[in-house]
């Protein structure tokens, strides 16, 4: 069984960012293997340096680091960066940028997904 777990929401504002990740800790540590897929607003959970300081949020970065830590495969699409004004430089060491058509077939070849 394999899981994708997708991320489509903001990191802050909401507690789908952190469901997300904490989803994906939760498979990984049940030695699922698990993709945590990070797409539109959702890639911003995924950038380096996160200022939380007026959130009343905890940051979703050392979130995603545990992640990437556990074996947990982290992706995010060429397109979001591009729709989010982010650059492969703004993005934790750690996660794989894929084109669109890459991570189709990551959510294709698994058992379910789960989307957020």
């Amino acid at each position: 069984m394999s899981i994708s777990v997708i991320l489509r929401k903001h990191p802050y504002g909401s507690v789908d960012a952190a469901e997300a990740v904490r989803h994906a800790l939760g498979a990984a540590i049940e030695d699922i293997p698990v993709s945590l897929i990070l797409l539109d607003g959702g890639i911003n959970a995924a950038k380096k340096g996160h200022d939380i300081s007026s959130t009343g949020y905890l940051s979703l970065e050392s979130g995603i680091r545990d992640c990437i830590d556990m074996g947990v495969k982290v992706y995010t699409d060429r397109a979001s960066l591009k729709e989010q004004n982010r650059d492969a430089g703004d993005i934790i060491d750690g996660v794989t940028i894929l084109s669109s058509s890459e991570i189709s077939e990551i959510i294709l070849n698994s058992d379910t997904s789960i989307i957020f």
